[in-house]
Order: structure tokens, then C-alpha cells, then sequence
């Protein structure tokens, strides 16, 4: 019994440790100053926290050290070697059991350079190169992707804002309808049905002014988990969602999406690289030459000078490897570099065919969400004044209870709508940029 008084007592003293945790984070927070975010402060804030996009950048500067490796392999390399050699000797004249040794004691210290020439080393270096291009591409194409997350995330941030706002205006409205419905009826010039349907309105709209705080605290959420390393609720967005941002015309997105669409960029640089590895398998049917020479002392004491005669001395050595025989490894590997070759070919093919159908259908979407939000703007506007002009007539008697609500409900409706419309567009956009690079700003 003591000891579980014993645990309930730690469990509870965890407990409020880590509420005090927490509120000391909050109240930290909220002492700092408010943090106003634009969008291009969380392009560059989600690039620096985005585990996918560092990724990238990482495989990226992995593949140009590679290519660095590779050149680097093509170069003479210099090497200092220090070694001594004790053998067996004869006991006849200071010779040696072991014809391989040259002396009893054999001191060598010497530094050597050495350079093979390979006609595959030059194909590996050109293959490295397009590899660190190919996986730059794919950096570039890990960003684009990026900028797609954070405009729809951003963006549905203010929008779920603007919404919350609607969704205030409403539940106000429908305060103030529900009072004027009990002034009328006060004054027996509605029923009492009038009053029950406006309250049932005022119910429905807090219920949506609730969903819309709900909504907007899981866009923040949502935001600050992608821009921010560390939590940070302590920011707002910048009004900007419904600026004007012109579509480009289609003749210069499709000239930017043939010049610099990534995709195609990676497709076209794996190629290069499957060719140079078909044309570095195919160099192991040819010799290859290694040069080397030596410069130091191979001496039977480890010194400068032995009686009197200098023991520095220099060698050079030339080999040529001629390959005969490897029962079909090299024909096996000439094999495996051209089904890669063929591979890619089909790869860089599809990337094409897709491209052209992405820049067709995207582009559609853009102008169909470019043309849908000003009807929805001009939708919202007449809803707004179709509902001013209904509660006029209401209240001079004129018009019902039901096409009050009904107004209302239209204009709210509207209202959102022209919120969604305007992140669609924006998404849109950002989906061409993934075909095209940067588009028009406001």
C-alpha cells in the first residue's frame, strides 16, 4: 500500500513538473515579441528545418565530394615510406637465406610518386560529374517541392484566419437578428417562430465560429511544425493572400519548363552518367600503364652517407597491364552498364512525356482558379450586400424569417468559398513552379 502511495505521489509530481515545463515555455513565448512571417521567411525557415530538403542537400554535397575523389584518382599521388627489413643470413659474407632480401639488415626511406593511366578512370571521373549534376538536379527538385508545402500550408493559415473572422461576423450578425427578432415580437409585429429560427441560427453559427477556432489553431500547428526547428506558436502571417498575383502567359511558362525543369535536368544527367559507366566497363578490355619512382635510400644503414658513399638514389618503374582472361567478368559488367543505360533512357523518356502533361494540366488548373476567384470575389461581395439589403427588408417588414437565415447562410458560405479559391490559386501557382522555377510575385 506505501508503495503505491509512493508512486502515485511521483506520478503526480511528474505530472505538474512538466506543466510547469510547459508554462514556462508559453510564458516565455509570450514575452517575446510577436513574430510577423512572410512567406519568404518561411520558404527559408522550412529549407533550414525540412529533414526531406536537407536530405537532398546532403546527397548532394555527398556526390560532388565524390566527383572530387574521382578527378582526384587521375592524379599522381605522392607517398613517404619507411620501413626495415631483418633477415636470416648465411653466416658466409653477410648474404642472405632469403634471395628475395638484399641484405642481412635493410633500411628503406624513400618517397615515391605514382600515376596510373586507366581510360576507366577518366570514364569514372566523367560519370562522378554527371552523378553531383544529377543529384543537384534532384536538390532543386526537393526545394520546388518544398515551396509547394509551405504556400499551401502558409496560405491556409491566413485563410483559416479570414475564415475565423467570417465566422465572428456571423455568430455577431446572427446575435443581433436574434435580438431584433425578440424586439419585433416584443412589439407583436413577428411570431414567436421567427424568434425560435433565429435562435436555432445563432446556435449553428457558434457551432462554426468553435470549427473555425479549431481550424485555425491546427493550420498554426501545422505551420509552425514545418517552419520552426524548435515550437513556436508566437507568430501571425502576413495579409497577403488575396494580392494580386498574374498568371503568366502560357508561351513563357513553357519556355521556362523546357529550360530549367529540374526533373528533365536529373533524367538527362543519369543518362550521361549510365553512358560513361558503359563506356568505363568497356575500357577493362584495354591495357592500362602505372608509372612510379622512387627517390630516397634502400641501404643496409639507415643513414645518408655509409662510408663515405652517398646511399640516396632514385628508381623508376613502368608496368603495363594487359588483360587476357577473367572468364567474362568484364563482358558480364559491359552487360550490366548498358540494361542501366536502357534504363535511363526509358527513365528520361517518361520524364519528358510527363512534363508536357504536367505543364498542360497544371497550367489549366492555375487559369481555371485564376478565373473561378473573381467570380467567387464578386460572389462574395453580392453576398454581403444581398444580405444587408435583406435584414433592411425584415425589419420594414418586407421579407421573412427564412430568407434572412437563408442570406445569411449564403453570404457565409460565400465568404469562405472566396478563401479557398484564393489558396487554390495560390497552390496552383506554386505547383508551376515546380515545372518552371520562380514565378511572378506581388
Amino acid at each position: 500500500m506505501r508503495l503505491l502511495s509512493n508512486n502515485v505521489y511521483r506520478f503526480f509530481g511528474c505530472l505538474g513538473l512538466g506543466l510547469l515545463l510547459a508554462y514556462a515555455v508559453v510564458a516565455q513565448q509570450n514575452a517575446e515579441p510577436r513574430l510577423r512571417l512572410t512567406l519568404e521567411d518561411a520558404l527559408q525557415r522550412a529549407q533550414s528545418n525540412s529533414v526531406t530538403y536537407q536530405a537532398s542537400v546532403t546527397d548532394a554535397a555527398l556526390a560532388h565530394e565524390d566527383r572530387k575523389q574521382a578527378v582526384a584518382a587521375l592524379l599522381p599521388g605522392v607517398n613517404y615510406n619507411n620501413s626495415a627489413i631483418y633477415t636470416e643470413g648465411t653466416g658466409v659474407d653477410s648474404s642472405v637465406k632469403f634471395i628475395a632480401n638484399n641484405a642481412i639488415h635493410e633500411y628503406i626511406s624513400q618517397g615515391g610518386v605514382h600515376e596510373g593511366l586507366d581510360v576507366a578512370g577518366f570514364a569514372q571521373a566523367s560519370r562522378a560529374a554527371a552523378l553531383a549534376a544529377a543529384a543537384r538536379a534532384r536538390q532543386q527538385i526537393a526545394a520546388r517541392g518544398l515551396v509547394v508545402t509551405v504556400v499551401q500550408n502558409y496560405y491556409g493559415t491566413a485563410a483559416a484566419q479570414n475564415k475565423l473572422d467570417i465566422a465572428q461576423k456571423a455568430a455577431d450578425e446572427g446575435e443581433r437578428f436574434l435580438k431584433l427578432t425578440q424586439d419585433l415580437e416584443h412589439g407583436g409585429e413577428v411570431a414567436h417562430s421567427d424568434v425560435i429560427k433565429a435562435e436555432l441560427q445563432v446556435n449553428d453559427r457558434r457551432r462554426q465560429l468553435q470549427e473555425a477556432k479549431l481550424g485555425l489553431l491546427n493550420a498554426r500547428l501545422d505551420l509552425a511544425v514545418l517552419v520552426f526547428p524548435k515550437f513556436n506558436d508566437n507568430f501571425d502571417v502576413a495579409d497577403d493572400l488575396h494580392a494580386d498575383v498574374p498568371l503568366p502567359a502560357l508561351s513563357d511558362v513553357e519556355t521556362r519548363a523546357s529550360q530549367g525543369n529540374p526533373d528533365i535536368h536529373a533524367a538527362l544527367e543519369a543518362l550521361n552518367a549510365a553512358s560513361h559507366g558503359v563506356f568505363a566497363a568497356r575500357a577493362g578490355y584495354l591495357p592500362s600503364l602505372s608509372l612510379d619512382y622512387f627517390y630516397g635510400i634502400d641501404a643496409t644503414h639507415f643513414a645518408v652517407r655509409t662510408a663515405g658513399v652517398s646511399n640516396l638514389g632514385s628508381s623508376a618503374v613502368a608496368t603495363l597491364n594487359i588483360p587476357v582472361w577473367n572468364w567474362g567478368a568484364t563482358q558480364s559488367k559491359v552487360k550490366q552498364a548498358e540494361l542501366q543505360r536502357d534504363q535511363t533512357r526509358r527513365e528520361l523518356s517518361l520524364a519528358q512525356r510527363k512534363l508536357l502533361a504536367e505543364l498542360k494540366s497544371l497550367y489549366a488548373e492555375a487559369e481555371t482558379a485564376a478565373q473561378e476567384l473573381a467570380t467567387l470575389k464578386q460572389s462574395a461581395e453580392l453576398g454581403s450586400e444581398s444580405l444587408r439589403l435583406i435584414y433592411l427588408r425584415y425589419k420594414n417588414g418586407e421579407s421573412t424569417v427564412l430568407e434572412v437565415v437563408d442570406a445569411q447562410n449564403t453570404s457565409s458560405t460565400a465568404d469562405a468559398a472566396f478563401q479557398d479559391g484564393a489558396v487554390r490559386y495560390r497552390v496552383a501557382l506554386a505547383n508551376l513552379q515546380t515545372l518552371t522555377g520562380t514565378l511572378s510575385k506581388p
